[in-house]
């Protein structure tokens, strides 16, 4: 997910992840000094990741331009995903984001977040491909372990808390260097595989198509040999994830295997 919030945006985390944050975000750019402080990893939890990542999307939500309830983005939205909302025992809340950017997210808290540009080029059974990709890092852990990561790395911790269990609550401009720093967080190849099958198995228990999955890597596939203005809106959510045009052939693959192509 790369440079937060100076050009362009976002995290398909197609992570499709948390994968990384746009103009449309008014960053603190205080900086945070490591200095003397420190983090003991042991004592981070599963709630921990969650409330640290929910204090992050709180921050970007009102940064950004959220679509309505009513709004066609939203209506849409929730036409297509309200039913996965309980996904694999998870608790899922999901908006959309009113931006240019193409791209998507989803963090160890639940929260998943569409961008309006990534639904206009997508049909609705490739949109739920991407989405389930995001699910599939937030159900394989990968989207805790980001938090982690980001929390140790930005040593967003004082001395005293650092021996202690109790994870802080960030400050207005710690949020916004964390919110960055999570969206340029890079998973790595195997975990971006796992979650592309994870997605393919959601959308095939569910019955949709999925090939749908390998037609949205295609699509992004073109963004990636393109140039100009849409490669710029594009260039955060394919800087974070392997090559697009692989990733289609190998859903297809799978997909014949299964005589589902």
């Amino acid at each position: 997910m790369k440079s937060l919030l100076s050009q362009t945006f976002l995290a398909l985390s197609l992570s499709l992840t948390i994968s990384s944050v746009s103009a449309q975000f008014k960053i603190n750019t205080k900086t945070i000094s490591a200095g003397e402080k420190g983090f003991k990893a042991a004592t981070f939890s599963d709630a921990d990741a969650a409330k640290l990542a929910s204090e992050a999307v709180t921050w970007m939500d009102a940064h950004n331009p959220v679509a309505s309830p009513t709004d066609p983005y939203t209506v849409r939205l929730n036409k297509i995903f309200a039913k996965h909302q309980h996904q694999d025992g998870l608790n899922l809340n999901y908006k959309v984001y009113k931006v240019k950017d193409i791209n998507a997210f989803a963090c160890a808290d639940g929260s998943v977040r569409v961008f309006s540009a990534l639904m206009d080029m997508m049909t609705d059974e490739e949109l739920l491909g991407v989405i389930g990709h995001e699910i599939g890092h937030v159900a394989h852990k990968d989207s805790r372990d980001a938090v982690r990561a980001v929390y140790k790395r930005e040593a967003l911790t004082d001395a005293a808390s650092s021996q202690s269990s109790v994870v802080n609550t960030l400050s207005e401009s710690q949020l916004g260097t964390f919110a960055g720093a999570l969206l340029d967080s890079r998973y790595s190849r195997k975990q971006e595989s796992e979650a592309d099958d994870y997605s393919y198995d959601f959308l095939k228990s569910n019955s949709y198509k999925v090939t749908a999955l390998a037609s949205a890597f295609n699509k992004l596939a073109a963004l990636e040999t393109s140039s100009g203005t849409t490669q710029s809106k594009s260039q955060k959510m394919l800087s974070s994830h392997p090559g697009s045009a692989d990733r289609a052939a190998k859903v297809i693959a799978k997909a014949k295997k299964d005589g589902l192509a």
